[in-house]
C-alpha cells in the first residue's frame, strides 16, 4: 500500500496535466483539425511542458538551487515556478494562440494564473499543493468542455474525482502537505479555470 500511494504522486505528476488536458480536448472536439497540426501541437507541448522543465530541474539541482523533485520548502519552489511561468508564456505566444484554438488558449491562461498564484503563496511562505492545483485545473476544464461541446463525460468526471481523492491521500501519506495546503491547492487550480470559462464557452 505504501508503494501504491507513493506511485500515485508520480503517475499523476503536475507536469503531465497540461498535455492531458490538450489530448482530451483533441479527442472530444467536434471541429475538424488536421492530424498533422494536432501532432505538431502535441510534440511541441511535450517538449516545452515536460522535457524542458525536467532539464531545468536537473540544472537547478546541479546548481544547488533545489534538493529534490518534491520541492519541499517554499524557497525551493520560487525559481522553478518563475521558470514554469516563462514556459507557459512561451506556449501561449508560440503554440496555443487565441486565433487558433480559443479553448486551449484560455486553458493555458488559467494554468498561468494558477502558477503565478502558487508563486505568490510561496513568496508568502505558504506551500500550496501543486499536484492539487494541476488536477483541479484539468478537472474544471473537462467540466467546461462537456458543457461547451454538449457531450456526456460523466464517467470521465467520476474517474477524475476518484483520482483527485487518490492524489490527496497520496500527498497526505507522504507527509508532503497538510489538509489546508491540499484544499488551497485545489481552489488555486479550479477557480482560475472557472473564472475564464465565460471568455470561451
Amino acid at each position: 500500500m505504501d508503494r501504491f500511494l507513493k506511485s500515485i504522486s508520480y503517475i499523476f505528476h503536475p507536469l503531465l496535466m497540461p498535455i492531458l488536458g490538450v489530448i482530451f480536448y483533441f479527442s472530444k472536439s467536434p471541429r475538424f483539425i488536421p492530424i498533422d497540426i494536432i501532432t505538431a501541437k502535441l510534440v511541441s507541448l511535450f517538449i516545452l511542458t515536460i522535457v524542458l522543465p525536467i532539464l531545468l530541474f536537473f540544472l537547478l539541482k546541479t546548481l544547488g538551487r533545489v534538493k529534490s523533485i518534491n520541492l519541499e520548502s517554499t524557497n525551493e519552489r520560487i525559481l522553478p515556478l518563475v521558470l514554469n511561468c516563462l514556459v507557459i508564456i512561451l506556449v501561449l505566444q508560440r503554440i496555443i494562440t487565441p486565433t487558433q484554438i480559443i479553448e486551449l488558449y484560455y486553458f493555458f491562461i488559467g494554468i498561468l494564473i494558477s502558477t503565478m498564484t502558487c508563486l505568490i503563496l510561496a513568496l508568502a511562505k505558504f506551500k500550496a499543493s501543486i499536484h492539487m492545483i494541476a488536477i483541479a485545473g484539468v478537472f474544471m476544464f473537462f467540466i467546461a468542455l462537456s458543457i461547451h461541446f454538449s457531450i456526456n463525460i460523466n464517467g470521465t468526471l467520476s474517474l477524475m474525482i476518484i483520482i483527485i481523492g487518490a492524489i490527496a491521500t497520496s500527498r497526505l501519506h507522504m507527509k508532503a502537505h497538510t489538509y489546508k495546503e491540499l484544499i488551497m491547492g485545489f481552489f488555486v487550480g479550479l477557480i482560475p479555470q472557472l473564472i475564464l470559462v465565460p471568455y470561451w464557452l
